[in-house]
């Protein structure tokens, strides 16, 4: 299977279901911002000091993936069955952020993000997955969009807050609190 397909050189592409929109279509930009966060999710996991969430990072790329797929549907009896989320998926995330929140200091104020490479990564991340976030909210003011596809990205940009604060204290980084100029 060849990678091109000369099929989106007019501007459009295909969704599942077969149906061609726009490059710029709001479908497309959801799903290809969940597609940003993928990659990124891909960096962060690729770091050393990512080693004890490894396993997490491949399952959240793979619940994303789910809602990419979900997002690129357009059709009630789509040819093939599509990947599915579930709560359990959004109780995932929750563990995780109560487990590191328990073992970082509590916050008083908002922080500016850095201190080390992989904290900027996942404050990175942590703004693209709300840009999805957005962009799928902006869908679905029209469109019908699976619930748990918002709750999840939703959840998923608190994780990788906290997970930039687990990060700081493992490699010993400075949390800046922000003193906004009065």
């Amino acid at each position: 299977m060849k990678i091109y397909t000369r099929t989106g050189d007019a501007g459009t592409t295909s969704l599942i279901g077969g149906k061609r929109v726009p490059k710029f279509d709001e479908r497309i930009e959801a799903y290809g911002s969940v597609d940003e966060v993928i990659a990124w999710t891909g960096l962060i996991r690729d770091q050393e000091a990512a080693v004890q969430v490894h396993d997490l990072l491949v399952d959240i790329q793979d619940r994303l993936m789910t809602c990419a797929s979900i997002l690129a549907a357009d059709c009630d009896n789509c040819p093939n069955p599509l990947p599915s989320l579930n709560d359990e998926d959004v109780v995932r995330l929750e563990e995780a952020i109560d487990e590191i929140q328990e073992n970082v200091e509590p916050l008083s104020s908002f922080i500016l993000p850095g201190g080390h490479t992989v904290v900027s990564y996942c404050h990175i991340a942590r703004n693209v997955c709300r840009r999805a976030e957005r962009n799928v909210l902006r869908l679905a003011d029209g469109r019908n969009v699976d619930k748990l596809v918002i709750k999840y990205l939703n959840r998923l940009s608190d994780y990788f807050f906290v997970l930039s604060r687990k990060f700081s204290k493992d490699l010993g980084a400075t949390e800046i609190p922000w003193k906004p100029r009065l």
